[in-house]
Order: C-alpha cells, then sequence, then structure tokens
C-alpha cells in the first residue's frame, strides 16, 4: 500500500480536531482513511458511508460499534444537516473517539448545513499520486533551494513517464493498462456527473453538462473562454460559469489565474484551464503542462494545508503576448516560476524578461527530457523528473 504524503499530519491533527478530505473521486480518500484506521488506531475505527443505506440509518441513530477510537463519514456531506450533526458529535464525543470525515466536494465550502464548524477542524486536499510521493521522496522546500533529486534518479525517471502516461489516480497507476484507462475515463465522467453532481446540484440539463465535460477536456492547458463555451453550449453566460463552478468544486478541473503586478502590464480577465487527471489528454505537449501544473498545485496545497503558508499558483502574462505558463507565490511575492516545455531546451525569453522585471528568485524550464540539468542565465533548465521529484 503507498503512504500518502498527508498520512503523519493527519494523524497529528486528529489528537484535537475533526480532520476533513477533500478530493476528486477514486483519488484514494477512503484507502487513506482505512490505511489510518489501521495502523495509528490498531484497527479500532468504524467507517460509514452515507451511500449505503444500514451505514446511514447507523448515522442518523447514532449506533456505533462499542470502543471505537475513530469514526470515518464518507460522503456525510450528501446528508443535509451534516455540518450541525457533526459539530454535535465531535462537542459530546470528542474525548471518546476522533471524527475523520472524506468526501469528494470541497468540504470547506459548502454551504448545505446549519452552523459553522469553525476551529474544530482542519481539512486537506488529496491530490493524486506525485514523483516526489512515488520515488520515496520527502522534500519539503520552504524557502525553495535548488534542487537535488535524492537516492532514487532512475526510480524517479521511470515514474515520472508513467505518470505521464496512465496519471496519478490509485488503480490505473497500479494496472497500467491504456484499455483500462479509456473505460476508467468513461465510467468516471458519468459517475462524476449522474451520480455525485446530480445528488448535490440542481443542474437539469445533465446532457449538456456532459458536452461541457468533452469540451474541458479539449481546451485543458489553455485561456478559458466563457464566451466561447456559451457559444458551444447555447447556453447564458450565468449558466456556463456556474457549471464551471461546480466541476471545479468536484474535482474535475482547477483554473489558474493570471498574476497581477504594477511591474508588468499584466492581464486581468481569462483563466487557464487544467484537469485534476492529466491522463485524460490526448495532445502530448497540453498533458505534459497538466502534469507540471498539478504538482504546483499539490505543492501549494501541501504547504496551505499542514503548514499554513499562503502560496498561490498563477501564470504571467502581459499584453504583448509575453507568457510564463506558472508562478507561485509565497505570501505576496513571488516565490519561483516555471515554464514546461516537451522537449525544447533553447531558453524560453519571457523567462528572462520576467524574471529581470518581478525579481523571481528561482527560474525553471522543466523539460520531458530525462538527464538535462543546467544554468543559463541564471535560470535552471531541468528534467521534468528531476524538478517534480524535489516537491511534495
Amino acid at each position: 500500500m503507498i503512504k500518502r504524503n498527508l498520512t503523519d499530519q493527519i494523524v497529528g491533527d486528529l489528537k484535537s480536531k475533526m480532520v476533513f478530505i477533500g478530493g476528486p473521486r477514486q483519488v484514494g480518500k477512503t484507502t487513506l482513511a482505512r490505511l489510518v484506521g489501521d495502523s495509528f488506531f490498531s484497527h479500532e475505527y468504524q467507517y460509514l458511508n452515507w451511500d449505503y443505506r444500514e451505514d446511514r440509518q447507523a448515522i442518523l441513530q447514532g449506533r456505533f460499534t462499542a470502543g471505537q477510537k475513530l469514526l470515518v463519514f464518507d460522503e456525510i456531506h450528501k446528508y443535509r444537516n451534516w455540518k450541525n450533526y457533526l459539530k454535535g458529535e465531535f462537542d459530546k464525543h470528542k474525548a471518546e473517539h476522533k471524527i475523520l470525515v472524506t468526501g469528494s466536494s470541497r468540504l470547506d465550502v459548502f454551504r448545505k448545513g446549519g452552523d459553522s464548524l469553525l476551529g474544530r477542524y482542519h481539512y486537506y486536499r488529496l491530490h493524486p499520486l506525485s514523483v516526489a510521493e512515488l520515488s520515496g521522496q520527502r522534500n519539503f522546500p520552504v524557502p525553495l533551494q535548488p534542487l537535488a533529486l535524492g537516492e532514487h534518479p532512475m526510480k524517479a525517471a521511470a515514474v515520472c513517464q508513467r505518470l505521464f502516461r496512465f496519471g496519478g489516480f490509485p488503480d490505473q497507476w497500479l494496472q497500467q493498462d491504456e484499455k483500462e484507462l479509456r473505460r476508467w475515463h468513461n465510467e468516471r465522467s458519468d459517475r462524476l456527473i449522474r451520480e455525485d453532481i446530480r445528488d448535490l446540484e440542481a443542474i437539469r440539463d445533465l446532457s449538456s453538462l456532459q458536452v461541457l465535460v468533452e469540451l474541458v477536456q479539449e481546451r485543458a492547458g489553455g485561456q478559458l473562454s466563457l464566451n466561447a463555451l456559451t457559444e458551444d453550449l447555447k447556453v447564458t453566460h450565468k449558466t456556463a460559469a456556474a457549471w464551471m463552478d461546480v466541476l471545479e468544486k468536484f474535482y474535475y478541473l482547477f483554473r489558474i489565474y493570471p498574476y497581477q503586478s504594477t511591474r508588468i502590464r499584466s492581464l486581468r480577465k481569462e483563466p487557464k484551464l487544467y484537469l485534476w487527471d492529466w491522463s485524460e489528454i490526448e495532445d502530448a505537449g497540453r498533458r505534459f503542462e497538466n502534469l507540471i501544473a498539478s504538482h504546483l498545485l499539490k505543492l501549494c496545497h501541501y504547504l496551505q494545508d499542514t503548514a499554513g503558508h499562503r502560496l498561490q499558483l498563477y501564470y504571467l502574462r502581459d499584453k504583448q503576448q509575453r507568457e510564463v505558463d506558472f508562478l507561485v507565490t509565497l505570501g505576496t511575492r513571488p516565490w519561483f516560476c516555471v515554464e514546461a516545455k516537451l522537449t525544447e531546451t533553447k531558453l524560453s525569453p519571457a523567462l528572462k524578461y520576467y524574471q529581470a522585471r518581478l525579481g523571481i528568485p528561482y527560474v525553471f524550464q522543466v523539460v520531458n527530457i530525462p538527464q538535462i540539468d543546467l544554468v543559463q542565465d541564471a535560470i535552471r533548465i531541468i528534467s521534468a523528473e528531476k524538478f517534480l521529484a524535489a516537491l511534495v
């Protein structure tokens, strides 16, 4: 079983608070919860899934197995009064058992329910598997120093290429089967729309939402134009925007926005669009860019959720069309930027421009070519496996 990089932090937080784990369908939330129960609570835990009738009745009636040190509630956010329920259970019984909650929508912003749970829980976002997680690296770069691969260069290279091909969702990573991957893509999107979203969102036209999912797959890695989507879907701008928010809330996609600074004439509108499962993207260049985006978002979320650092992921583009794929800020200041190139080792001029204009401490051009690591004009051109193995 793969130990996830959030395991120790979750166990530590359970000593004093509830822990919520959000993330995409089939990313491994239930497996992680069971691992915590088996490894740290001596198998003395009870798993309760709101989607199962018997478990739902046990939750509503408070019928828990005696002596359980940990209660795991899965998909309980589908219960209208779930916040008040958990608040009452935690306040009354926190000395008797710990509470771990998992769900496939964003539990931190979910509005259905009653009283606030502020101060009673910590929220973690579980991401797909990453190069560092699978190759045994544990580098948590604050502040980011010149990256070092560590002890597993060959392992990291193989892991990176396997992730590029099959994605980071555990089942598909382990199976390595192209046919099963295609079938899983179809089933995952259908279940997302016709089970998860249908149960929680007031969307009648599910067939048009399915078309939106297909359009999103084609446009991942590019700028998102809601106006273009409204024309393709024949819906209003408000409807298209609301549907995009729903897909983001259910961890199907994420958007990053242009960085704003008085030092550059930056764009102020369109975000760039990426998928949580980059293996759905056919174009190799866009898939590679999405792979890098997902690893950087995982780094930002990890340092936010575990250490409280204020990190944000942006992209850089100005009115002269100079663009860099990613900028990570720490607090309000640029920390490092990254340009993703599938095979191009020639230095991107935009990197040099933004490095000078914004005073970015660390600048990288990441390429999908093994064993590349050189410095040119204070910019590091580096292989993807080496760069990604130094994250989380």
